[in-house]
């Protein structure tokens, strides 16, 4: 393993270590998954030596990529597994889909801006995530009503309100993981589906850029 490698291995366990493990996530699987993903393969060339930071990273078109505690969270707290098909809301980097990708979960995400679209699905491909994760281009705050009943929807920006669109999308007894409130801060919603009716309960604060589209904030 030469020098550059041997460091991002290093930084990739003390983020497991010190950002996820000593903050109680302790999901084998997550933990597992967060171990494997190359995190520095989601961020500009100018920024990767940051990218095991405890916090988040531009990537373009004013979005980001969220600081690895908070992806680890959104992803146990959906509870998804191999083989579940989810949605993601929100693509960025990519980096979150490559996580679900990496727990065996068959995901379609949805990016508003075609170039980050295009991006994170070339680099997806690249790291061999291509055959597990579809994404495209579109307004998320509408879902993706084709590929309805999703067995889990995980939203990764700010709504206002949980869109009507992703309760009615969501399988019964499966979950929505999705941050909403004002622009600048938010609670982060878990929101579970049983029949016609859809639990929601708070995992505490949290800050995410603003979800645009025809259900969530206007550009």
């Amino acid at each position: 393993m030469d020098e550059a490698r041997a460091r991002t291995s290093d930084a990739r366990a003390r983020m497991v270590a010190d950002q996820l493990l000593a903050r109680d996530i302790r999901d084998p699987r997550v933990i597992a998954a967060m171990d494997a993903v190359p995190r520095e393969a989601f961020v500009a060339g100018t920024l990767r030596e940051q990218a095991y930071g405890d916090h988040p990273l531009p990537i373009g078109a004013g979005q980001t990529i969220s600081q690895p505690y908070i992806v680890a969270r959104m992803t146990e707290l959906l509870a998804v597994g191999r083989g579940d098909r989810v949605l993601e809301v929100g693509t960025g980097s990519g980096y979150q889909a490559a996580v679900l990708a990496e727990l065996g979960c068959v995901v379609m995400s949805v990016e508003r801006s075609a170039a980050l679209a295009a991006e994170a699905s070339e680099r997806l491909a690249r790291l061999g995530y291509g055959d597990r994760v579809t994404v495209v281009s579109g307004d998320g705050t509408l879902g993706f009503a084709d590929g309805a009943p999703w067995d889990g929807i995980l939203v990764a920006a700010a709504a206002p309100e949980v869109p009507e669109a992703l309760r009615t999308q969501l399988g019964d007894g499966r979950r929505l993981v999705i941050p909403v409130g004002s622009r600048r801060q938010q609670l982060l919603l878990v929101v579970e589906r049983h029949g016609s009716e859809w639990l929601e309960r708070s995992d505490g604060p949290c800050v995410f850029v603003p979800l645009i589209g025809a259900a969530g904030w206007r550009d």
